[in-house]
């Protein structure tokens, strides 16, 4: 390829990071990003242009890329930088009197003043939040949950730690009668013995003895729907990939959870990461695929650490790799893609793209992943609360696991309660247990307090009522009652809550998230935004009620248009707190 590239040349710490990548494809573009953030701190122009020379990307193309992605700068800054967050669980808990704190001691955020402005983090539970990250030789990074700003003047002066060895916690630990979290809180992390000791790898070895269609079929009879929030028959989805004749198939694992309120995906891989590796392998063998991907999040540096070691710890045991647990002919292995900040790469095709070293912008379906996926060939797609539900069906039986749950949600489902409750944490329970009961168990509201209103399904979701409590959570109740279950965010505001604030955050969220790809989404967040902050503030273009009009148009312009989810779903919220909370009232008075 003939590379049309500007006259810079990277520094030698550059070149060194770059130079390892010799020899790979554009798919390496990512980790090659990666690669020099972590060492300097930012992407140079000279930095790129080795990236380009090496990889064989066009420039253009790589700047594209390196600029889709909030943990990546283009712009010089210090290698130290603290990434405070800004979005709903922080909003309600304190961020903003943190931020002013900052602007005071620190100055205003950029790079200058050695802190930034993010969106949701995924520690939600210890609200508020921030990240903390040192380029160096050994890239360090630390979240800091829940923090203050003594903490983080501290913090963006002397660098991070390097990763903590805190437990992963939830409220319930040790219960009796939990499957998912059971060893969260409880079994070392970072043991294999410790996992197989409590059960680990026993479903894999059901599995190989069922074979890749008995697999399939006691997870179809089991009725596992996907836990991302669009609920598509899991069993159908690894069926329809493995009876694909191209070859190789490909298992990607959705851990880019960038759902504002969700962390539970991080919970389980923090807390039980042999029982995510596991799982993949699982639905490797049954879709007949040889590689997985596991995509996570760039601001999970814990999850990380732990699913790396468990990876390593795997494949010196055998539990990946070639001819795994004796199995012959089943070979798989697993590798991890650190995503970069992009709530857009949460979309299953925007995934695929990432990985290949494109921009993450969606794909027009069909075809469907499984027909074509990553690298254009069939691929299954499930995140991870999804995939650790397996082991759980072939080691009690897809019959005693229709019996959780209701005849058409069947199985626990992890819930994530954060705000103004008493207890946050990630909750698991039976679908069909209801709101209110979810809410007792973390203790509702704080004391002295009224509850105003429940964000289901995150930014992406719906509100609920106090007086619609008794809503169980169940798929089909939750579409029954005009809201959705999403990815299992449950928000809960008391009456010292900002609606207005809340409702301009998610706008804003919308409007900054958007990959800009197509029309509808790109116009419709700004002036969804723009009316929002209006409405808010009380000064309507003409008057309030055209202001109102206006969002319901663009809203469903931007749900009947727009190429994917994030377009489709950034009306929700807004609009089921005018109609649902009677906000559109309060706003017109």
């Amino acid at each position: 390829m003939d590379l049309k590239l500007l006259d810079v040349e990277p520094s030698e710490a550059e070149r060194v990071v770059v130079d390892l990548f010799t020899g790979t494809g554009r798919d390496q573009l990512l980790p090659a990003l990666h690669a020099v953030n972590d060492r300097v701190g930012w992407i140079s122009q000279g930095a790129l242009n080795h990236i380009c020379r090496v990889l064989h990307v066009p420039p253009a193309e790589a700047y594209g890329v390196a600029s889709f992605y909030s943990l990546f700068s283009l712009t010089e800054r210090p290698a130290k930088i603290v990434h405070v967050c800004v979005d709903l669980a922080c909003q309600v808990n304190g961020a903003k009197a943190l931020c002013d704190r900052l602007t005071d001691e620190l100055g205003p955020a950029g790079a200058r003043s050695g802190w930034l402005r993010s969106p949701c983090l995924g520690v939600c539970e210890k609200a508020p939040a921030a990240l903390a990250f040192e380029a160096g030789e050994v890239a360090k990074e630390q979240l800091l949950a829940p923090t203050h700003a003594g903490e983080v003047i501290a913090v963006a002066a002397g660098g991070p730690s390097p990763v903590d060895g805190e437990r992963a916690e939830v409220p319930q630990a040790g219960a009796a009668g939990l499957r998912l979290l059971k060893r969260v809180g409880v079994v070392d992390p970072e043991s294999l013995d410790d996992y197989r000791a409590t059960g680990g790898y026993a479903a894999l070895r059901t599995a190989l003895l069922l074979g890749p269609s008995g697999v399939i079929r006691e997870v179809t009879d089991a009725k596992l729907m996907g836990r991302g929030g669009a609920a598509f028959p899991t069993g159908r989805k690894w069926d329809a990939t493995a009876r694909r004749p191209v070859r190789p198939h490909y298992l990607v694992c959705n851990a880019d959870e960038s759902e504002p309120g969700t962390f539970k995906d991080r919970l389980l891989m923090e807390g039980d990461p042999f029982a995510v590796i596991e799982s993949m392998t699982i639905a490797g063998f049954a879709a007949g695929c040889s590689r997985g991907y596991l995509y996570l999040r760039g601001e999970y540096p814990r999850a990380l650490h732990l699913l790396r070691n468990a990876i390593a710890r795997a494949r010196e045991r055998n539990f990946l790799g070639e001819n795994i647990m004796g199995h012959e002919g089943f070979s798989f292995d697993i590798e991890i893609r650190r995503g970069a900040g992009a709530y857009i790469c949460g979309e299953e095709t925007a995934i695929f793209n990432s990985i290949e070293g494109f921009r993450g912008e969606p794909r027009s379906k069909p075809p469907f992943p499984v027909e074509s996926g990553l690298f254009g060939k069939p691929t299954v797609v499930n995140n991870v609360e999804t995939l650790v539900n397996v082991p759980v069906i072939l080691t009690e039986g897809c019959e005693a696991y229709t019996r959780i749950g209701t005849e058409a949600s069947t199985g626990p489902k992890l819930f994530c309660l954060s705000g103004n409750v008493s207890r946050p944490g990630v909750y698991e329970v039976p679908f069909g247990t209801t709101l209110g009961e979810l809410l007792d168990l973390a203790g509702g509201v704080p004391p002295g307090r009224e509850l105003r209103a429940v964000l289901l399904g995150g930014a992406a979701g719906g509100f609920v009522r106090p007086d619609e409590l008794d809503l169980p959570l169940t798929m089909e109740d939750a579409r029954a009652a005009g809201t959705t279950l999403g990815s299992g965010v449950v928000l809960v505001l008391d009456d010292t809550a900002d609606l207005g604030s809340f409702l301009l955050r998610i706008a804003a969220f919308f409007r900054d998230e958007s990959c800009g790809q197509c029309v509808p989404c790109r116009i419709g967040t700004v002036r969804q935004e723009e009316a929002m902050h209006r409405l808010v503030g009380k000064r309507p273009l003409s008057t309030s009620a055209e202001d109102l009009q206006l969002l319901r148009e663009v809203g469903q312009v931007m749900r009947d248009s727009s190429i994917c989810g994030l377009g489709q779903t950034a009306w929700n919220a807004i609009e089921s707190a005018l109609d649902r909370l009677g906000y559109a009232e309060e706003a017109a008075s």
